[in-house]
């Protein structure tokens, strides 16, 4: 019996992990330009860490078993709680504000679909110690630069931003118990997935109405407290016309304290492209109070942001031209098997140049190397014969060829 792949799960034949290492390298790249400094945690956690902190939906998704010790562990389903950990043992080691980030493994256990899937990868960028409105534009700056360096612009998607404490007023003032708050928010969270009359059934059960939610949603932005420093922020970061006050944006997790944000495509064709907030209590909490400090983060998975980039012309277009770049730049042809041994030096002295090359291993045919080098994309060949020491350099794609120095060789193949 063939055994299948488990659902959820992706298999990395070649290209598909070139995708995954264009978009992690294009993330890495993008929090460094920022002054983010990368670190990682483990893939198995306690699984208190999680059934507190991070809110019914995710408890219920979790990979979670006893090891040979009888320990109650989980396949880490978010970076968080693990980087709350972290800190909350060794802040004093670090310099404030912590700026951070992580590209790893999730794994949740839910049905897979577009967007979704069981096992994923993410990259997680979060900034402690620093409770401002520039810290927090900081991080949808970050966030946005993500996005732009795979080709991606204001009119592809935009940033979504809201404040959880407005919620939190808004039912106090109607006498509604603030540890409601977050059974109250999962409705709010689904305002724009149901039907109106279902949510005013649900809202019933804490006397609010249908009316008084979507005038509350009309509150304009110089009306919410905090929210023009934040905007004179994103303005001198030149994304403030990418972001949009939205109050349905709550975010599904517990920890989440004020600002809240998301990130979607313009055509809403796929699910939340990145999310994140304010955790300020997190650590607090994780730590029994030992260490407090403000945090705030976001998370991109790779798989909706891939779909993303697929589906789009341009973003497509560039992609492929990355991924081309890592492929094999030159072909060494051994046209003459005497030149064998200058022939592998060559190809020697070119991979110490980091230029990409390859050569048959064993003694073929001419014309078969030749259709080896176009097989595996190869842009040159480089042809070692009878004119050694000088070689054949002929371009593939163009079908032009030109006698050059070996000397040379390398700067033409750089160019």
């Amino acid at each position: 019996m063939e055994i299948q792949r488990l659902p959820g799960f992706r298999d990395f034949y070649p290209y598909e992990y070139a995708w995954r290492n264009y978009i992690s390298e294009g993330w890495r790249n993008c929090a460094r330009s920022f002054g983010f400094v990368e670190y990682d945690g483990p893939t198995l956690e306690a699984t208190d860490l999680y059934r507190k902190k991070s809110g019914e939906e995710l408890k219920t998704q979790l990979f979670r078993f006893f090891d040979p010790g009888e320990r109650d562990i989980c396949l880490r389903p978010e970076m968080t709680p693990t980087l709350a950990r972290l800190v909350a043992a060794r802040e004093r080691d670090f310099k404030k504000p912590i700026k951070w980030f992580s590209i790893a493994p999730f794994f949740r256990f839910e049905k897979p679909q577009k967007g979704r899937l069981r096992e994923f990868f993410q990259v997680n960028c979060d900034l402690i110690g620093d409770s401002s409105a520039a810290a927090d534009a900081e991080l949808i700056a970050l966030a946005v630069a993500m996005f732009q360096v795979f080709g991606l612009t204001e009119k592809d998607f935009y940033v979504r931003v809201n404040n959880r404490s407005l919620w939190l007023d808004f039912i106090q003032k109607r006498n509604v118990p603030g540890q409601r708050l977050t059974e109250f928010l999962a409705i709010i969270d689904k305002i724009e997935r149901e039907e109106p009359g279902v949510t005013a059934r649900k809202l019933a059960d804490f006397k609010i109405t249908w009316d008084e939610v979507q005038a509350f949603l009309q509150t304009p932005a110089e009306a919410i407290p905090g929210f023009e420093a934040l905007s004179q922020e994103l303005r001198w970061r030149g994304i403030a016309e990418m972001v949009k006050l939205d109050l349905t944006v709550v975010r599904g997790l517990d920890y989440y304290t004020g600002l809240v944000f998301e990130v979607f495509d313009r055509q809403r064709q796929n699910r939340a492209l990145a999310g994140g907030g304010r955790y300020d209590n997190l650590i607090h909490l994780i730590s029994d109070g030992a260490v407090d400090l403000p945090a705030a983060g976001f998370a991109i998975g790779d798989v909706v942001l891939q779909n993303l980039l697929q589906e789009l012309p341009h973003t497509r277009k560039m992609a492929e031209a990355a991924l081309a770049m890592g492929r094999c730049r030159a072909f060494v042809i051994i046209a003459d098997e005497s030149r064998r041994p200058e022939a592998l030096q060559l190809a020697a002295m070119l991979r110490e140049n980091q230029i990409v090359t390859d050569f048959s291993l064993q003694p073929i045919k001419v014309g078969k190397q030749f259709q080896m080098a176009e097989s595996i994309g190869a842009q040159f060949a480089v042809v070692v014969g009878q004119e050694w020491p000088q070689v054949k350099l002929k371009n593939l794609q163009q079908r032009a060829e030109t006698t050059v120095s070996k000397e040379a060789l390398v700067n033409l193949l750089k160019s």
